[in-house]
């Protein structure tokens, strides 16, 4: 279980890595581009994101998983990496080519946007993040990330200086993902052997592949899919309202759900040796955990947004606050779901109910994004998604709870939300003080850390291994 808190902790900050350049550059870029600015990159990214999406198709969890079954032995390993990566490779060739002739042929507004995001699809091709993670080796992109993103945040506080600067800002970030995937290459040479692979070895891949790959363009559909609706039935204005809430949801979001990438490996590997009751005890502390992290988030984020969004983003942004508030609730959501999925379906392979729950999900968010945006604007795409990602919760849970005790999860874990409720009333006493929002903001965030942490302090303990006894704690 050490281990499993080291890797966990490594991929932790390999997300928050590389969430870190967009988040410490969001005031700033958000008052340099202003709204129109972010809609635009938002917007260009958008579309390029579905190419980048038909280039890795279901490879990062398929490729994860085959790794973690088949690192003991490393000729057989190679051969799957191998036959895997070529897929990548040749799938990235010809979506770039598509997506030029879209920019030159189709796209009509900002097309030099829109070519620079090419550089993205080229960086999806010779993503072998998969690989390592696959091994549980978190150490090395952590490092990866450190180097790259905090050279990108650097560059991007030296050239994007005014709303004209869309261009550098999105050649920056592009950048940025290719070298960070260059650097892994060279790493490849201590894990794998160069062995023949034969077409057919390619061949078999495919399907699993593709069978995973359609839960995720279905999750994209409401993820990404809400800002090209934004853009094109209302203004890149919302787009970029949109964008930077989300933005800000998804870091709390990244760091619980850091959590399932490094239990996917782990649990594919006890799965394939028949410790299946052990995947079980760590998908119950797991649950544990995540709610532990989740609840004081989503409440957190609530009584704080009104006053953090024009603290953090600037006046102009004010309608994200409202944003902020629907989408928080998709923490908890997500959180809850991520569990089931990265611990229990994709390593049993239950890959059917993976791939229905979030067909459906999509199918329910693309019809209320249809309804709800014209009326509504961003408001009704935050709306869309909380609903979209319940449908594909509920439709998780409902199928594996003959196999899932969710009666033990839901008692270990109630009191997380009551605690969370009582810290949610006693930091909001605050709003009836005439404070700056910088001051209350701050206190809000002491107050209900101290208080929740006060409360649930037995956890707290028995999660860092701190043993009371008579009051006194021991290590």
């Amino acid at each position: 279980m050490n281990q499993i808190k080291k890797n966990y902790l490594y991929n932790v900050t390999y997300q928050i890595l590389s969430l870190l350049v967009p988040l410490v550059t969001i005031p700033y870029v958000s008052r340099v581009l202003g709204a129109n600015g972010v809609g635009i990159y938002s917007y260009t990214y958008s579309i390029a994101y579905y190419f980048v999406l038909f280039t890795q198709l279901g490879i990062e969890n398929y490729g994860n998983r085959t790794i973690a079954k088949t690192r003991n032995n490393k000729k057989e390993m190679s051969k799957e990496f191998l036959s895997i990566v070529s897929i990548q490779m040749f799938l990235s060739v010809v979506m770039a080519i598509l997506y030029l002739i879209y920019c030159l042929f189709i796209s009509n507004n900002d097309r030099t946007i829109s070519l620079l995001q090419t550089i993205y699809i080229v960086s999806a091709g010779i993503n072998i993040s998969w690989f390592f993670f696959g091994l549980e080796k978190f150490k090395i992109t952590v490092i990866r990330n450190a180097l790259v993103k905090l050279l990108s945040l650097l560059l991007i506080l030296l050239f994007v200086k005014n709303e004209t600067d869309v261009w550098i800002y999105t050649l920056i970030l592009a950048l940025s993902s290719l070298i960070s995937q260059l650097y892994l290459i060279p790493y490849l040479r201590k894990e794998i052997v160069l062995v023949r692979f034969t077409f057919n070895d390619i061949k078999k891949q495919i399907r699993p592949i593709l069978i995973l790959f359609i839960p995720i363009l279905s999750i994209s559909l409401y993820k990404i899919m809400d800002k090209i609706m934004l853009g094109i039935i209302t203004t890149v204005s919302d787009v970029g309202y949109y964008e930077q809430a989300e933005k800000i949801i998804n870091v709390p979001i990244t760091i619980i759900s850091a959590l399932g990438t490094v239990m996917l490996p782990q649990a594919s590997n006890l799965i394939a040796i028949n410790q299946i009751h052990k995947v079980k005890e760590y998908i119950y502390k797991s649950f544990e955990f995540i709610m532990f992290l989740a609840f004081p988030m989503v409440f957190g984020l609530i009584t704080i947004s009104d006053e953090f969004v024009p603290l953090f983003l600037g006046d102009s942004f004010i309608q994200s606050a409202n944003i902020i508030k629907y989408l928080s609730i998709t923490i908890l959501i997500i959180s809850f779901a991520n569990v089931i999925r990265k611990q229990f379906l994709i390593p049993m392979e239950y890959d059917k109910i993976f791939v229905l729950s979030v067909s459906l999900g999509a199918v329910m968010n693309l019809v209320l994004n249809f309804i709800l945006i014209p009326c509504l604007k961003s408001d009704g795409a935050a709306i869309a998604t909380i609903v979209a990602e319940l449908t594909v919760m509920v439709i998780q849970v409902l199928s594996v709870r003959k196999e899932l005790d969710f009666k033990r999860v839901f008692n270990s874990t109630k009191r997380f939300v009551l605690y969370s409720m009582f810290m949610f009333i006693m930091v909001s006493l605050l709003d009836f003080l005439s404070l700056s929002n910088f001051v209350n903001v701050l206190l809000k965030a002491i107050i209900g850390v101290i208080i929740y942490s006060l409360l649930n302090l037995k956890y707290i303990f028995k999660i860092l291994h701190i043993k009371t006894k008579g009051g006194v704690k021991n290590v």
